[in-house]
């Protein structure tokens, strides 16, 4: 990759000062229109709340659709013993399920989507996945922030902070110079809690070494024949297992300098469309940490993984059956699994995740694994919860230390290194927001902090709005 003018030692240098236009005054703001923002926003209007959501892109949905990460990973309980059905998905795999642990927002969104034709029903073929169409995940995103009456304000990337004492609104950059959105109350799910750390949060980056998990370009292949590779994969059972494989053909392949790849094996996904599937193989990794909040590692990011894009392409049409005809159809900017974790009133932990935790400011379940990509290299370690059991995420984890009327949504909420590896999925995301989303309409509406705002006044309106918060009542 040619050299980027990085200074060794980064200078701050005095800049005239600036003015900003105050562009909307509100109850809610939302920042960030990925999944956590869409639950976030939805979750605010829902209980009443007037609600601003800005997007730093034109359209809504994240990583869910710039980033083509596709599908919603599983949201259900885990079953000990899953029994096959059929082989509507690249192949059935091992994961059987029970119950789902996620609703609300989320369920509204999911039936939204396949009612459009753009999602399939999650079931045992899907590995309890859902796998969707980005461009129909857009529409329908739009279309229901717009019948809740949520007001937009796209092409804003948030670049600074209001207040003293506490965030009393946000400076974005937008082509019409700087403007401000001042709220009642902000709710920050830009992923990165680029608000958060504006306001000066504290937060935590990476594990004991600083490094974090890998970011990873997704992308969509079509004229992919489906037939052909799933006869392929049953014709050699040691070289598939779900949706991840092709082992002996990866090492051949690197053995022969074609494939040069920090990680052993290829992981796709289904998508909707019959003859389309969505590749999540590449992985950046150095030996020192690449994280999504410096624009040069963002920079080496896009080129490192565009450059394992081509050789992945090329690899799956020369030695993977129903590959031949495939080429590349889509790709999206660089997926970024995870930066900056707040440090809020409480941490979630790994072992509150396998021990399926439950705590009585509960506002979200969860029963996705601890899922460690390896920030050095090849590997993935997965740890599974107890068979039926979800943990849940406490009100505590959204309220990001030294920085009153914020709350956090997302993967950027408070978790150790490990247990942010399962709370980081979309499904997840948008239930963290839909809870933070009304926490901050009950605060503004009362003139109160989020802080203030009782835990149990959050849960009564998350369970009116339909969410699952298993063991609690109305």
């Amino acid at each position: 990759m040619p050299a980027l003018p990085r200074p060794h030692r980064p200078t701050t240098l005095e800049l005239p000062p600036r003015t900003a236009t105050l562009a909307a005054e509100t109850d809610v703001l939302v920042v960030g229109g990925g999944p956590a923002g869409i639950g976030a926003a939805l979750g605010a209007a829902d209980a009443g709340a007037d609600v601003v959501l800005a997007e730093r892109y034109g359209f809504f949905g994240g990583n869910a659709t710039a980033a083509l990460v596709m599908p919603l990973m599983s949201y259900f309980t885990q079953h000990p013993k899953p029994q096959r059905t059929g082989t509507k998905y690249l192949l059935p795999t091992d994961h059987g399920a029970g119950e789902p642990v996620i609703a609300g927002v989320l369920q509204r969104f999911v039936t939204r989507l396949i009612d459009e034709g753009g999602a399939m029903v999650p079931n045992l073929d899907t590995g309890y996945t859902v796998p969707f169409d980005s461009e129909l995940f857009k529409h329908v995103a739009l279309e229901m922030a717009d019948e809740a009456g949520v007001h937009f304000l796209l092409h804003a990337f948030a670049s600074g902070v209001v207040g003293d004492e506490r965030v009393e609104g946000v400076i974005f950059e937008t082509k019409s110079g700087p403007l401000v959105v001042r709220a009642g109350a902000v709710v920050d799910c830009t992923g990165d809690g680029d608000v958060a750390a504006r306001a000066g949060a504290p937060y935590e980056l990476g594990d004991s070494d600083g490094l974090v998990q890998p970011m990873t370009l997704l992308f969509r292949m079509a004229e992919f024949e489906r037939i052909a590779f799933q006869a392929y994969a049953r014709a050699h059972p040691d070289e598939w297992r779900g949706v991840h494989g092709l082992w002996s053909l990866v090492r051949s392949a690197t053995e022969t300098g074609e494939l040069s790849l920090p990680r052993e094996d290829i992981l796709f996904f289904a998508t909707p469309r019959e003859r389309e599937v969505a590749v999540n193989s590449t992985r950046v990794t150095r030996s020192v940490p690449v994280l999504g909040t410096d624009v040069w590692d963002l920079s080496y990011a896009e080129w490192e993984s565009r450059r394992q894009m081509r050789q992945i392409t090329t690899f799956l049409r020369r030695y993977v059956p129903g590959f031949e005809k495939a080429h590349l159809d889509q790709s999206g900017v660089v997926g970024v699994r995870e930066t900056r974790r707040f440090i809020g009133d409480y941490q979630l932990t790994e072992e509150d995740v396998l021990s399926a935790r439950k705590f009585d400011d509960v506002i979200a379940r969860c029963s996705y694994p601890i899922d460690m990509h390896n920030p050095k290299g090849k590997g993935t370690v997965l740890k599974r919860l107890p068979p039926g059991e979800a943990y849940d995420i406490p009100l505590r984890c959204l309220l990001p230390r030294k920085a009153e009327g914020l709350l956090v949504a997302g993967r950027c909420i408070s978790g150790t290194h490990e247990a942010h590896s399962s709370y980081r999925i979309m499904p997840a995301a948008m239930a963290t927001g839909q809870a933070a989303g009304v926490c901050a309409a009950l605060a503004a509406l009362r003139n109160r902090l989020p802080r203030e705002t009782p835990a149990r006044d959050v849960q009564v309106e998350l369970l009116r709005q339909g969410a699952d918060l298993r063991g609690i009542t109305p």
